[in-house]
């Protein structure tokens, strides 16, 4: 496998288009579940919400791969924490603009908290 950060083009399309892409952490976990992602600059981030044990987040940075699902399609992943705090700023800013809705206002302003810096982040797509 080939683990690079340039995901298929239709991905990136995919993600400008849509708010809600399909996750899922690890090989154990059956169920896809659908969280916030960014584009900054070509990378692709993510944090999770609930900051809980049992989630996408930790399963899939202690099994090192994951799945994201979106329109039909399917694509490997694995993922590493994101500790730049520039990188961090930027991801905010993503968050807030591409999550502006009136119904996420209120979790774009808390998921962009500097709380949630250490549970971000940064997805590579593994291609073959």
């Amino acid at each position: 496998m080939n683990c690079e950060n340039k995901f298929p083009k239709d991905f990136y399309k995919y993600l400008e288009e849509n708010t809600l892409v399909g996750i899922k952490g690890g090989k154990k976990r059956n169920k896809y579940l659908e969280i916030w992602m960014v584009n900054v600059n070509g990378r692709i981030f993510a944090r999770t919400w609930t900051r809980s044990k049992k989630s996408w987040f930790n399963s899939l940075l202690e099994e090192g791969i994951g799945e994201i699902k979106y329109s039909n399609k399917i694509i490997e992943v694995s993922a590493s924490k994101n500790n730049e705090p520039e990188i961090n700023m930027l991801i905010d800013k993503a968050y807030l603009q591409k999550y502006d809705q009136p119904n996420n206002v209120e979790y774009s302003e808390g998921i962009t908290k500097k709380e949630y810096w250490e549970y971000t982040v940064e997805l590579f797509y593994n291609s073959e």
